[in-house]
């Protein structure tokens, strides 16, 4: 299975996942359920970011972990648009120096998990 960040196939892979196999990518993914409540946090972003694991499982992302993506750009995408798949070039600006990433937001309409991937750019 294809699990790189630029893949087309790489929603289908990851719903194919167990979240703990998703710590082997070499890009950071964060596994939401459908109101944005962080489910897994790879062991790669946990690394970028500075943050542990633990202090993310269960916190609403959008809300408490990256408050600079609650916007009509990131979050409200995720609840208008069922299925989705989408880069998008955005530079996070919480606890860190402004940091260019691209991210890609993934969804399937039929799926309890959501997804946004990030790596540099």
């Amino acid at each position: 299975m294809d699990a790189e960040f630029n893949s087309p196939s790489l929603l289908g892979t990851l719903e194919s996942w167990s979240l703990p196999v998703l710590d082997s990518l070499a890009f950071g993914l964060i596994v939401m359920n459908r109101v944005g409540d962080v489910t897994w946090y790879n062991t790669f972003e946990s690394a970028r970011a500075g943050i542990p694991k633990e202090r993310v499982l269960g916190l609403n992302f959008f809300e408490a972990v990256g408050p600079c993506t609650n916007n009509y750009l990131i979050a409200q995408r995720y609840f208008d648009e069922p299925d989705l798949d989408d880069f998008l070039d955005y530079t996070f600006t919480l606890r860190m120096a402004p940091t260019p990433v691209r991210l890609r937001m993934m969804a399937m309409a039929n799926s309890a998990r959501q997804y946004l991937a990030v790596t540099a750019r």
